[in-house]
């Protein structure tokens, strides 16, 4: 990727500042849409791979040479992250917004699921798990197999925002050593004024569109000695402002990518803390 000159990320970040207010965007029924498109397409694949014999973890799905250093560098304690893109045909797009689809994987050596799984599973806490990202989280109702769970984000990048966010989240098993966990955004909010986050919020669909939707598909995968767990996250934001997509695009595509990365390398040093207790 080319590198963007310092002092041109200073120059957009001055022009930021100086245009925020005319940076209100609204999410319409067309954005919606097409995103609910992509998302269904992303997930008529998933019914091939929860399956015994399906390609579990994306790696499996790699060439054997590919597929071998991906291994390798699992088990070296490397972190892989990797940009996906559903085939939706070459028409498809999504007006006035952006698809962040990306997919995480990380091994936790010495890890079983049977110590994995409470950590993923314990939604009170996920706020210590996930911080800064994640300031508060709650387990709103859980039956059976099906939460829901309530998250406020702290998101920090050309500036401040927060959303209050719910999920629908649910839990899976392909096989014993398999298990798998979906969590669907069911409502994401803006809060209107950052140093009150318990304070006043857009409605719905309006706000500055850092984040419109989130859904994130986690699975757990025992062997090797170990947990291999991947995370693939489908994200929906506004679309960048005409005339600073050169400069605005590799900043905006990389916020999903370094947040995915941080929520796997936090994960693993308190299942291994867990594994030591």
């Amino acid at each position: 990727m080319k590198r963007i000159p310092t002092n041109a990320i200073a120059v957009f970040l001055c022009l930021l500042s100086l245009v925020d207010t005319n940076l209100a965007a609204e999410l319409k029924q067309k954005t919606t849409d097409a995103f609910n498109q992509y998302v269904a397409a992303t997930e008529g694949g998933f019914g091939n791979e929860l399956r015994p014999g399906g390609i579990f973890l994306y790696v499996d799905g790699l060439p054997a040479d590919k597929r071998a250093a991906a291994y390798a560098q699992l088990k070296n304690g490397e972190i892989l992250v990797e940009k996906r893109e559903t085939t939706m045909g070459n028409n498809f797009e999504v007006p006035d917004g952006m698809v962040h689809h990306w997919v995480g994987l990380l091994f936790i050596s010495g890890a079983t699921l049977a110590q994995t799984l409470p950590v993923l599973k314990d939604y009170d806490h996920r706020a210590e798990l996930y911080k800064p990202d994640v300031t508060v989280s709650r387990l709103v109702s859980h039956k059976g197999d099906d939460y829901k769970i309530f998250m406020r984000l702290y998101q920090k990048r050309f500036t401040t925002a927060i959303f209050n966010t719910d999920y629908d989240v649910h839990w899976g098993q392909v096989d014993p050593k398999r298990m798998y966990s979906n969590s669907i955004s069911t409502r994401i909010a803006e809060v209107k004024d950052t140093s009150k986050p318990d304070g006043e919020e857009y409605p719905l669909g309006q706000g500055h569109g850092y984040l419109w939707r989130l859904n994130t598909y986690w699975r757990f995968e025992e062997k090797d000695g170990g947990v291999y767990i991947q995370c693939e996250a489908l994200s929906l934001t506004r679309d960048i402002p005409y005339g600073l997509g050169w400069l605005l695009r590799p900043l905006v595509t990389s916020i999903p990518k370094q947040s995915l990365n941080r929520a796997l390398g936090q994960t693993r040093p308190v299942v291994v803390d867990k594994i030591k207790h």
